[in-house]
């Protein structure tokens, strides 16, 4: 969550009731971005993309609770979760899956406490909630969630991340899930604060093994009273404590057994050299080209992990030496949320990393030679630093063939707004816009009404939910219910998406890399699962190309057997099959 050097903090949540900014009697998606909205700053042109939030009109009006709302006793209460865009039912459109939260000092009636909810896109821009069918309802603090095909049955399970007791859900492929922790094996006897979440298969083995971040050791079996909660002070001012002061967790690698069980691995694999850290969000990526998946992980006051993927199922922290533990200062920071894209296209993957106010988020520059350099101010990702920063994700918000940087922002002590301090509680996104050059432009208040509108925000997923070749905007915010922030005008250049299928690698093809080539220019994406703070993304791979009206090439690179698949001229603007070893057996154009 949270603390730069020489700060308590914690993370916070606001009160309902910051409703749309507009309320559209004609569906967003039928009007063009000029009769929509009006620039959020007079003086400043509105950008020919638009992001419009049709959460209410898309059905998505369940409200996230988390932590009390105008003040914050201790930590847990300022933490606030993921969300995530998945094809849980294998129809082409993206679903929703939402966290919820609790109330340190309530007691709800029987039925009536929060739960998580999944809502099933109906394809005309709206969504049905079908928690109850699913059997994915859970009450109490959901943090993180990541998806992926663990047992290789075609359908994607998830895997949900407590302050209490993490759970596999396992997809039956009728619409419904079924809670198989214990029979795979990875239920715990005491509860833990897991965080982020990462399927990801490291041995490849064509199995999806589980990376599970830990947080900070806060027993939810004997949570401490908040009539004696003790208090910090940030800024002078008395506020909630933590991380600093307690004690941090270990994270934990399963391996998939692959006969639907898992063992923990995490000592023999190295993931516990590394100590006690307060481990917020893992991504896992290809990050020195050998065809090997490694594993960073966001960590908050401490240093920030890179393990590298020894090939013989260990793994080696080599943040430090690399250059992404710290910031370039050589400051341990805050490390909450994770973006990776190779952002300049010379073929490595970079990272953005957010963190907390009076600090800047991080863009690691990847040097293809085991190291990264911080370019944050260099690149012009560093002129913001009065946000508490939680999601983020490289898109390709306007199709140009360069991935866009989104962050998502949310302070954490709603007493803020009571104090002088430049800050407050409820804060807008951040978009900047990729130069093409290495630089990045803050574009933010151009970009409408869903990035300018202020909430104190968490988790973020990013994904085409409606199949027009924009890729829109999930936002969980604290307190209230979520945005849905809508692309419109993205789609006036040309793009292309790929939907992977594994066949000797594991189903959800996690790991498989792709290159889009139109030219000189080439492009890369790697499939992820987790990522954003404690999320997870459209599993599909989306490349804007600009004006080309043809891809010249795609390759695909299978992560078990590191064979390659190449399709050559191939038209735009469609979403594409691809079954490894069959070739293309799809081909839709946008709805």
């Amino acid at each position: 969550m949270i603390i730069p050097r020489r700060r308590f903090l914690g993370s916070s949540s606001f009160l309902l009731g910051a409703s749309l900014l507009e309320r559209l009697t004609t569906p967003v998606w039928k009007l063009g971005a000029a009769a929509q909205v009006k620039p959020a700053v007079a003086s400043t042109p509105a950008s020919p993309v638009q992001f419009i939030d049709v959460a209410e009109h898309a059905g998505l009006t369940v409200p996230n609770v988390w932590g009390g709302v105008e003040h914050k006793r201790i930590i847990i209460e300022t933490k606030g979760s993921g969300i995530a865009f998945f094809d849980y039912d294998n129809d082409g459109w993206l679903d929703i899956y939402l966290t919820n939260g609790s109330r340190l000092d309530a007691h709800w009636a029987p039925g009536a406490a929060p739960t998580t909810h999944l809502f099933k896109n109906n394809r005309d821009g709206t969504f049905t909630d079908v928690t109850e069918k699913s059997g994915l309802g859970r009450s109490g603090w959901q943090t993180g969630v990541c998806v992926g095909d663990y047992d290789n049955d075609g359908w994607d399970d998830l895997f949900c991340t407590f302050w209490g007791h993490n759970i596999l859900f396992h997809n039956n492929g009728n619409g419904t899930f079924t809670d198989v922790t214990k029979k795979a094996g990875l239920t715990q006897s005491k509860g833990r604060w897991g965080t982020g979440c990462s399927f990801v298969d490291y041995d490849r083995d064509g199995h999806l093994d589980l990376f599970v971040c830990n947080f900070v050791r806060l027993d939810p079996d004997n949570p401490p009273s908040i009539d004696n909660a003790s208090f910090c002070q940030w800024k002078g001012v008395p506020t909630m404590c933590g991380p600093r002061g307690l004690p941090g967790d270990t994270n934990i690698l399963y391996r998939n057994n692959g006969d639907g069980t898992f063992t923990d691995v995490s000592e023999k694999a190295g993931i516990l050299k590394p100590g006690p850290r307060y481990s917020i969000t893992s991504v896992c990526c290809d990050f020195d080209n050998d065809g090997w998946p490694d594993i960073y992980v966001a960590v908050d006051s401490m240093p920030s992990i890179l393990y590298q993927n020894n090939h013989d199922g260990t793994f080696t922290d080599i943040a430090v030496i690399a250059g992404c533990a710290y910031n370039a200062d050589g400051h341990e920071q805050a490390g909450m949320g994770l973006a990776v894209a190779d952002y300049d296209c010379d073929g490595w993957f970079d990272i953005f990393k957010t963190n907390f106010a009076d600090d800047t988020s991080n863009l690691y520059h990847n040097n293809g030679d085991g190291t990264f350099s911080d370019l944050s101010f260099n690149s012009g990702v560093g002129i913001n630093s009065t946000y508490v920063a939680w999601g983020c994700g490289f898109i390709d918000y306007d199709n140009d063939g360069w991935t866009d940087i989104v962050q998502i922002n949310g302070h954490v002590y709603p007493e803020i707004d009571k104090y002088n301090f430049g800050e407050t509680f409820k804060n807008p996104r951040l978009v900047y816009k990729n130069l093409g050059n290495g630089n990045f432009k803050d574009v933010s208040a151009s970009m409408g009404p869903g990035v300018t509108a202020r909430f104190s925000s968490r988790g973020a997923a990013f994904g085409d939910y409606d199949n027009d070749g924009a890729v829109d905007m999930l936002i969980l915010n604290m307190n209230e219910p979520p945005s849905l922030l809508h692309n419109v005008g993205g789609n006036k250049q040309n793009w292309i998406k790929l939907k992977l299928i594994g066949t000797k690698c594991n189903r959800t093809a996690i790991g498989a890399r792709a290159r889009v080539f139109t030219g000189k220019h080439i492009q890369i994406a790697e499939v992820q699962s987790g990522a954003s703070v404690m999320s997870q993304n459209d599993l599909r791979l989306h490349f804007g190309i600009g004006s080309s009206t043809v891809v010249d090439a795609i390759e695909v690179k299978w992560p078990t057997t590191q064979k390659v698949e190449r399709f050559e001229k191939v038209k735009p603007n469609q979403i594409l099959t691809i079954r490894e070893g069959e070739g293309i057996i799809a081909a839709h154009p946008p709805a």
